[in-house]
């Protein structure tokens, strides 16, 4: 069956939640998140598979490695290292893919190019900085859904991630307090606001009183 999206659901969803990057952990699947954005690793953890310089990024797979950054340059980390005097780059994990031995090596092959983390190639998106749980309600079939959420997102951005639960979403009218969402806006900017910080100050369950958005059929099926 094939899935045909508008052209606003058309576009790969910019932004990713930590819970989607952890699940691409494995060695033919695997994503990182760094200083806020999101990378698609597969592909040069399969260039180097035979590399024992791989191994550090394969353990790294699914996770953040925001702290083997400087924020400043968005460069790997560096010390002076005080037998050389001679700066490298900090590699506590071990040294990986790109980065130069500490000391000169006719085995050392300068011909790669950009360095992995600073080739757009691999990049994907941006890393959510506030993820949030919202309940959507079906009121043609009563059928609800609780699905987690970037709170950058547009409403259509967070269409397309419900599209797995209901083929038909884009036929619907989304409303919040029988007023109808702005689509191309966010939760926030349509006033669905995000509690959690003063439901859990008060000890109250936030999955209690997670906001509800309600879908009504508009019995056209011309968008899916």
């Amino acid at each position: 069956m094939t899935i045909i999206l508008n052209a606003s659901q058309k576009q790969s969803s910019k932004y990713y939640t930590p819970n989607e990057v952890a699940v691409h952990n494995a060695t033919a699947d695997i994503w990182v998140s760094y200083l806020g954005k999101v990378y698609n690793l597969t592909q040069l953890v399969q260039d180097h598979r035979e590399n024992e310089l791989i191994k550090p990024i394969l353990a790294a797979a699914g996770k953040d490695i925001s702290h083997w950054f400087d924020g400043e340059t968005g460069d790997i980390k560096t010390y002076v290292n005080p037998t050389t005097g001679i700066k490298q780059y900090y590699t506590p994990h071990g040294r990986f893919i790109h980065i130069p031995p500490s000391f000169p090596s006719s085995n050392w092959a300068v011909d790669f190019g950009k360095v992995w983390w600073k080739n757009p190639i691999y990049e994907l998106g941006i890393l959510s900085k506030k993820t949030r749980n919202i309940r959507i309600v079906n009121t043609l079939t009563s059928k609800e859904n609780t699905i987690e959420v970037c709170a950058e997102e547009t409403l259509d951005q967070i269409l397309e991630r419900y599209l797995p639960y209901n083929f038909h979403a884009g036929s619907y009218t989304w409303k919040y307090n029988g007023k109808v969402l702005d689509m191309t806006a966010t939760l926030e900017d349509n006033g669905v606001l995000d509690d959690d910080e003063d439901l859990d100050s008060l000890g109250m369950d936030t999955e209690q009183w997670l906001p509800a958005i309600h879908l009504y059929f508009n019995d056209d099926l011309t968008e899916a």
